[in-house]
């Protein structure tokens, strides 16, 4: 896949991120940060103004679309969009008309896509699944929420030390499994990371006693200054630019050894949102957005170190799993 390629790929990718016209100043002030970052590191100086001219509507699907001649390239387009879509859920009308006129653009019949499909909408319904449990998946811990008495002027209590322990293994195994999940080709790998992180925080509020819905963990995640649609965005553009482009038609794009740089991104994020909402349940809830963001930015460069550490692991998981396994995670089967 060229440069032109590239681009033209995530130019869809960026289309698909601001289809449904929701996305607020953060999330696209996040957005033109990350095609910033792609640019530097993948040497594709064009993403900031192909940024710009999504945003300004100074592009086209067909213009795009035109740069794809290879089925396989025109398949991971689709796709890619498709995840990115998924971000907040099911998708919207007007998501679901972008994806059909995308389709059409790319001239992908059934015969292309319904395999994909069919991957998504298992994912989505486990998604779904998950909302309505509180079961997590062996290997990956949660807490059992545990009393903790007033803290004594010489320390925290051993239950407290107890509690922060476990929830710091359970943060390890989900920045673990997501930095994993970046390495594998499936391009809807990718869409089971923001749903884990959303489990992780669940658990994380459950072991300091308190449980909320979906809805209030997204917004707890996005005051944390952690987009969801701009975060499938980079995870993507650094899958793309790492060389690991995807699994479509039956062919592998790319390769795990290449994908460092993408891997780092979804290990260290994951971490570091789930020591904010430790820090955050812990606190009972008194930080305000600006601190969330601050505390999640500070924690992001150690995290990005701590990933080097673990790096054999993680590929030694990624090399372990499977769609049974992934679709069971989300579900907390």
């Amino acid at each position: 896949m060229n440069l032109q390629q590239q681009q033209s790929v995530l130019t869809i990718a960026m289309l698909a991120a601001f289809a449904d016209g929701a996305k607020d100043d953060t999330e696209r002030e996040e957005i033109r940060r990350i095609a910033q970052s792609l640019a530097a590191e993948g040497n594709m100086p064009d993403l900031p103004r192909l940024y710009q001219d999504v945003l300004l509507r100074r592009t086209s699907l067909e213009s795009a679309a035109a740069a794809l001649q290879d089925p396989t390239h025109r398949q991971l387009a689709y796709e890619m969009a498709v995840c990115v879509c998924d971000v907040d859920g099911r998708q919207t009308p007007t998501e679901r008309e972008f994806l059909a006129h995308l389709k059409q653009t790319l001239q992908l019949g059934s015969a292309a896509t319904d395999a994909f499909d069919q991957e998504e909408q298992a994912l989505l319904n486990a998604l779904d699944s998950a909302t309505a449990t509180t079961a997590t998946k062996p290997g990956l811990p949660v807490p059992v929420p545990v009393p903790v008495p007033a803290a004594a002027p010489s320390g925290p209590s051993a239950a407290a030390v107890q509690r922060d322990a476990e929830l710091d293994k359970s943060i390890l195994n989900y920045a673990l499994l997501n930095g994993a999940l970046e390495l594998l080709p499936q391009s809807w790998a990718s869409m089971a990371i923001i749903p884990l992180q959303i489990k992780m925080v669940h658990a994380i509020g459950l072991a300091h006693g308190v449980e909320l819905d979906r809805g209030h963990i997204k917004e707890f995640i996005a005051a944390a200054g952690v987009g969801m649609a701009s975060q499938y965005v980079e995870q993507f553009g650094r899958k793309l630019l790492g060389g690991l482009l995807g699994k479509v038609a039956g062919k592998t794009l790319g390769n795990i050894g290449q994908a460092a740089t993408g891997m780092a991104f979804s290990f260290a994020t994951t971490y570091a949102l789930g020591q904010v909402a430790k820090r955050y349940y812990a606190g009972g809830r008194g930080m305000s957005t600006a601190m969330l963001r601050e505390s999640f930015q500070d924690l992001l460069g150690p995290a990005k170190q701590l990933q080097t550490e673990y790096l054999p692991q993680i590929r030694q998981k990624a090399a372990t799993l499977d769609a049974g396994q992934i679709m069971s995670m989300v579900r907390g089967a």
